[in-house]
């Protein structure tokens, strides 16, 4: 396809580094060591600061713990200054970063333990008693705990979320160091030869069937987000990002971390979304880049104080996850004068495979293909290669692009195609691009629920609902939802003489998953439409939900 429209002055291609993540802090840190790194509720540290934790922290790692390269370490934490330190501790003994969701539950998590074989996890605090039942009883072995407010200068004015503001706990146990501790042994780690082709991370994706998929990802892969992401985005040494999106994430991971520390930048960072303090921190430290979700912009132009902050440092406010609505672009516009820069990806293309022009962005769009992208429509079935405006699955091949699902070679065989010599990555959302090379998401080619940005599958919930002693069926669809994009909403049918209530149905699933796949809302139905095979009709629910 022909992209007619490319940003002026942009290179088709970009080379992209043939070292590691890792090397990229040491380079920062060279060439700006007093600049400040991290603004983090009023502590900093600076770039010179940063290296010397990350590589206190890696000596540990290798010293004290025996981290190997190739090891798989879970980084089970909030954004704190903690969860980048141990991100590049990590990633410079040549381990495996696993990133997770803060959410999960401890009976989630076991399944990330198991399908990883990590030995080892990083662990925020306030998640403790989620992961420590799990240690000796999978083949977790040991925790490295962390309290972020032991970064915390204080006294501090600012009302800080309950996780930040919590003193350190005592743990004694033998199988947990405090991070404070770790840090303190001041080991320096062994050089460890790695290479841009090694694994880095491994951030999971949810499949087809609801089980989830680790990602694989080379420094190699991540790097060509890393430089396309800051040169697409117009990040350089003197930008002041405001990271707020979760790091576990990959699109928080690259723009809130990596992107930042590749050029220097200055990194404002919130361990929970408060548009109050963000709109302090705009002003305060003149803030250039905002990349965030289209819910944190509602909930930012809602604020009723927002007048009082001057916030003309803005330069870039990005994001993606779930269109932004028209109603709310144009109020962006209108009151901060700026465009909203929607970008398209997933933990398969290590964030944007796509991206709006800086300077000619399209509203609910996802944008063009990024530097050295080739993506395509297709027809899903016969594979056909499709013509502007018609609607088929987004096929994608590019150097983000993922190696493969770790273990699962017949998931990996599935998510490719080859096309005209090429290996093409298979979205599984259904889109199109216009005359210009804009592409636009339409559908999902699965039954996939985008809540808040994270990738709910009804599959997955339907198993956990099922265990109710008082559901016979239950069918799980998304809904439209102003805040979240998309709700998740369940149409059960109870056994006879079965007394429960909708609420008691979701206050008894949110203690068995994250709060983001729980029902919002759940409907008892008599019957639930069936296929003449005995299959639940998702679709006619859709359809007769849209109608309402």
């Amino acid at each position: 396809m022909a992209i007619r429209y490319w940003p002026k002055g942009m290179p088709r291609f970009l080379d992209i580094p043939q070292t590691t993540i890792f090397d990229n802090l040491v380079v920062s840190a060279r060439r700006y060591p007093q600049k400040i790194a991290i603004h983090y509720y009023g502590k900093q540290l600076t770039y010179a600061e940063l290296l010397s934790e990350v590589e206190a922290m890696a000596g540990y790692l290798q010293k004290k713990l025996n981290v190997n390269k190739g090891d798989r370490v879970i980084l089970f934490m909030q954004n704190s200054p903690q969860f980048m330190i141990a991100y590049y501790a990590i990633l410079q003994v040549g381990a495996v970063v696993i990133p997770l969701n803060p959410m999960f539950t401890t009976q989630e998590l076991q399944f990330f333990i198991n399908d990883s074989e990590a030995k080892y996890a990083f662990v925020g605090q306030e998640l403790y008693t989620k992961i420590a039942p799990l240690v000796k009883t999978t083949c977790l072995e040991y925790l490295v705990v962390a309290s972020y407010f032991e970064y915390i200068d204080q006294p501090s004015s600012t009302i800080l979320p309950p996780e930040v503001s919590t003193p350190p706990m005592s743990i004694n146990e033998s199988f947990v160091s405090l991070w404070m501790k770790a840090l303190q042994f001041s080991l320096k780690p062994n050089q460890v030869v790695m290479n841009y082709k090694d694994l880095a991370v491994i951030p999971y994706t949810s499949g087809t069937t609801g089980r989830a998929k680790g990602c694989v990802h080379t420094h190699e892969s991540v790097q060509a987000n890393i430089t396309g992401g800051s040169v697409w985005a117009r990040l350089h040494s003197s930008s002041v990002n405001l990271s707020v999106l979760p790091w576990f994430h990959v699109t928080g991971m690259v723009f809130g971390m990596h992107i930042p520390i590749y050029i220097g930048a200055t990194m404002v960072i919130l361990t929970r979304w408060q548009r109050e303090l963000a709109a302090k921190y705009i002003e305060q430290f003149q803030i250039t880049h905002w990349i965030n979700i289209s819910t944190m912009v509602i909930d930012f132009l809602a604020y009723p104080n927002r007048s009082n902050y001057n916030l003309s440092s803005l330069q870039i406010v990005a994001g993606g996850g779930a269109p932004l609505p028209k109603v709310i672009g144009e109020k962006l516009k209108n009151e901060l004068g700026l465009e909203y820069i929607e970008g398209y990806g997933l933990s398969e293309t290590m964030a944007q495979s796509h991206f709006n022009p800086i300077d000619r962005p399209k509203l609910q769009c996802a944008g063009l293909p990024q530097f050295g992208t080739d993506a395509r429509v297709i027809h899903p079935d016969t594979f056909e290669e499709l013509g502007p405006h018609e609607e088929g699955e987004i096929i994608v091949h590019g150097p983000q692009v993922f190696q493969e699902y770790w273990r699962q070679p017949e998931e990996t065989k599935k998510a490719f195609i080859k096309l005209d010599g090429k290996r093409f990555f298979r979205t599984g959302d259904i889109g199109k691009y216009d005359e210009e090379g804009y592409f636009f998401i339409v559908d999902r080619l699965k039954r996939m629920i985008n809540v808040s940005g994270f990738k709910v599958w009804p599959t997955e919930i339907e198993g956990v609902l099922y265990k109710h002693p008082a559901i016979q069926q239950v069918c799980v669809i998304g809904v439209s939802n102003v805040r979240q994009g998309e709700a998740v909403k369940a149409y059960i049918v109870l056994h006879k003489d079965a007394k429960v209530t909708e609420q008691e149905i979701i206050d008894w699933a949110k203690e068995r998953m994250a709060v983001y796949k729980c029902p919002r809302t759940v409907e008892f139905t008599e019957q639930l439409p069936m296929s003449a095979s005995g299959k639940i009709l998702w679709k006619v629910l859709m359809e007769r939900e849209n109608r309402q």
